[in-house]
């Protein structure tokens, strides 16, 4: 199987338990955007060799943190040599409102990926939008083209959905059996 990284930034923790659940059924390294914007050492290392990429940011005001645009125009110098062509890519954001605009960050991850000329991998789950789904099914807040999350505004991390988390899981497995098919 090739290598599969979560690359995300977190603001306040909710994003960061996204991200774990996404690692966890992927079976994939976490990689922290800090709060200035930076990558650990050894972190474009890590995702150059990555065989995909899952990116995850908070949505704040329509798009991305700052944090993880700072991380996007960084990663010009990578676009410029095309060293992350055909490498798979994904995403998955968290906002306290229950649309909050999540699909914008979600185009914004997705064209980061297509100008590195990456290959997108969707949610593949269908919505529980039926009069029976509770707020705990699978992609309950229907979303395809990534994993979302929702928690109000004045709850913590601890205190997120399960079902989002469970859906977060779940889209790390798909990214990771994606992964697997297009391994050399």
């Amino acid at each position: 199987m090739t290598t599969v990284v979560v690359l995300y930034h977190s603001g306040y923790g909710h994003t960061q338990r996204m991200a774990q659940a996404v690692a966890d059924g992927a079976g994939a390294d976490l990689l922290a955007i800090d709060a200035d914007g930076n990558l650990p050492e050894g972190g474009w290392d890590t995702l150059t060799a990555a065989g995909a990429i899952i990116m995850g940011s908070p949505t704040y005001m329509g798009s991305v943190s700052w944090q993880f645009k700072k991380f996007a125009d960084a990663s010009s110098k990578i676009w410029y040599t095309q060293a992350w062509k055909d490498k798979l890519f994904a995403g998955f954001t968290h906002s306290a409102a229950i649309n909050g605009d999540k699909s914008s960050t979600l185009n914004y991850l997705f064209t980061l990926a297509m100008q590195h000329g990456g290959l997108w991998v969707s949610q593949g789950v269908m919505p529980s939008n039926s009069k029976a789904a509770q707020r705990n099914d699978p992609n309950y807040l229907g979303s395809y083209s990534g994993a979302i999350g929702q928690a109000p505004s004045d709850a913590g991390a601890g205190d997120m959905p399960p079902g989002d988390l469970a859906s977060a899981r779940a889209f790390g497995e798909r990214v990771a059996a994606v992964s697997a098919r297009f391994k050399s």
